[in-house]
Formats: C-alpha cells, sequence, structure tokens
C-alpha cells in the first residue's frame, strides 16, 4: 500500500470565487505568480495515484506555484 499527500496552493475553483482579487494576490507571493487551475492539481494527484509512481512512498508532494520552496 502507498500513501502519499498533495499539498495543494492557491487554486482557482468554484469554491474560491468569494476571494476574487484577493486569492491573485495570495498567489503572487509564490513564483509561478498566479493560482493553479484544478487540473493542475488533479494531475499531481493522478500521478501519486498511477503506476509511474509506484515507488514512491510517504511523500508529500507541493503543487503550491513553488510558495513552499521560497
Amino acid at each position: 500500500m502507498r500513501v502519499n499527500a498533495v499539498s495543494p496552493g492557491p487554486t482557482r475553483t468554484e469554491g474560491t470565487e468569494r476571494f476574487g482579487p484577493g486569492l491573485d494576490r495570495m498567489a503572487a507571493a509564490a513564483p509561478a505568480g498566479r493560482p493553479a487551475a484544478p487540473e493542475e492539481i488533479a494531475d499531481a494527484i493522478t500521478y501519486l495515484a498511477g503506476s509511474d509512481a509506484s515507488f514512491v512512498q510517504g511523500a508529500v508532494l507541493d503543487v503550491d506555484g513553488g510558495r513552499h520552496a521560497i
């Protein structure tokens, strides 16, 4: 059994619409400079769940536009 996690950064979704420009300002602090699209977070989850990551164990994958790196 594999146990991994995805730690997303600011992501533009229906649920974050209420944050309006505040989400953009928060995301601007990261190297990517923008919020993620839901598909970008889903791609990371798909990778970790797939056979390409069969040897990845106990990882936390930061999908946050570089926020964790700075």
